[in-house]
């Protein structure tokens, strides 16, 4: 089956997702909470880390392939998308799309930090999406695609910080990293069709913003944290 061009999945994303949140997202179920369809539980050790990055179906697919989870070695655990940082109980993708609930669309990572650390993480989701726009990414535009790290603790946030500080002093010395940092509120498992969503629709819309930047590492000596 021939691809779809970027220009036109750019252009017909409101249109499917308009559809998409009229016809399908009222009577969807939530998906179930992140680990539990594993073949195995994780280990007891494993942690969570949340990321929004504008579109969530692109943010997922990115981790995805950068830490597949095929290889025993990648770190990662298991996804899920869903909504985070917003002032409202049991956000739907309707909701959160108007703009009016504060939640902006995120990735949930389980992860196994004997194998993959915090900061690795911090510091692909810096380089997988624009850090430096302020009202979306690409053509996403609102404060539901606004660029954010939720953390857990003050380990984190000491972490999260530093990567941020690093990132705007060795690649974006002519711009303003924008991204929030900020304590995890609660969060929200999105509709289960919204979950791995460009695994099952390999032509659907992901945000041009989603790519990885070539940058130096900023890991190059340890974060005290």
């Amino acid at each position: 089956m021939p691809r779809i061009p970027t220009y036109l999945k750019r252009a017909f994303r409101p249109i499917t997702t308009l559809l998409m949140g009229s016809s399908v997202s009222q009577s969807s179920a939530v998906a179930a909470p992140i680990g539990s369809s594993l073949p195995n539980p994780p280990p007891a050790s494993a942690k969570h880390a949340y990321f929004a990055a504008g579109c969530f179906w692109g943010t997922e697919s990115a981790f995805r392939r950068r830490f597949p989870l095929t290889s025993s070695n990648s770190g990662l655990i298991d996804t899920r998308v869903g909504y985070i940082g917003g002032a409202t109980a049991s956000p739907t993708y309707l909701t959160v799309g108007s703009g009016t609930t504060g939640h902006a669309e995120a990735l949930e990572v389980l992860y196994d930090p004997e194998k993959l650390k915090y900061e690795e993480l911090v510091e692909f989701f810096s380089r997988m999406h624009d850090p430096c726009d302020a009202g979306g990414q690409g053509p996403d535009r609102g404060s539901q695609y606004r660029s954010a790290i939720f953390v857990e603790d003050e380990r984190e946030e000491k972490v999260a910080n530093e990567v941020k500080k690093r990132v705007q002093e060795r690649w974006f010395a002519n711009k303003t990293v924008v991204t929030e940092i900020g304590r995890r509120g609660p969060w929200w498992n999105a509709e289960e069709y919204h979950q791995l969503y460009l695994d099952k629709n390999p032509n659907g819309y992901e945000c041009p913003s989603h790519f990885v930047r070539n940058y130096p590492t900023v890991l190059d000596t340890p974060i005290k944290a």
